[in-house]
């Protein structure tokens, strides 16, 4: 029974969210900031189009609430199953981001990516979530991050990584590259 225990602990330890690569201490803090025009410079649009324009301009509202909540967690460490300032996992930090701006979601990274309508990369919007797989054993989803940025080609997403905590990273690194699964439209 012992060594159930000790292969069942060791087994989640191997497939907790991010790659498991050597803790390091980091003392920079990386910050993201969210800026939109200084004034309004859109021609005038017809009522019809008007309407969808204020919908879109709420879902864009909800989601930079739900972005700045997330940069919040900048800096906590990692923990697997956390969502506090105490320590975070990948999961945790989406769902507690969510949750505090009355969004309720399933809970782990697998269970999320059943959530929402998929969308191509090239679609991708801040507030989307990114999905990935970076265990070479499972099959299954396993690590997932919220989209807060988009410069051109580069998306940038928060999520928590088990080597480097609660961090803001570009889709165009290698490994996030490799290991991206599918993005998923949730606002």
């Amino acid at each position: 029974m012992l060594r159930k225990t000790i292969i069942l602990l060791l087994l989640l330890a191997i497939t907790a969210c991010g790659p498991g690569k050597k803790r390091r201490t980091y003392s920079k803090t990386r910050t993201v900031s969210v800026e939109g025009p200084a004034e309004d410079t859109s021609p005038k649009i017809e009522p019809e189009k008007e309407k969808q324009n204020k919908k879109e301009g709420r879902k864009n509202v909800k989601a930079n609430e739900i972005i700045s909540t997330a940069l919040s967690y900048s800096g906590t460490r990692y923990k697997y199953g956390g969502t506090t300032k105490k320590g975070m996992d990948c999961s945790g930090l989406v769902y507690v981001s969510l949750k505090e701006n009355n969004i309720m979601f399933p809970r782990t990274s697998y269970q999320m990516a059943l959530e929402g309508n998929k969308i191509r990369v090239n679609d991708v919007e801040k507030g989307d979530l990114l999905f990935f797989q970076t265990s070479k054993t499972g099959r299954r989803i396993n690590h997932v991050g919220l989209v807060v940025d988009i410069d051109g080609d580069d998306i940038k997403f928060i999520h928590a990584t088990t080597s480097r905590g609660v961090l803001v990273s570009s889709l165009r690194e290698g490994y996030w590259n490799s290991a991206f699964v599918k993005a998923m439209r949730i606002l």
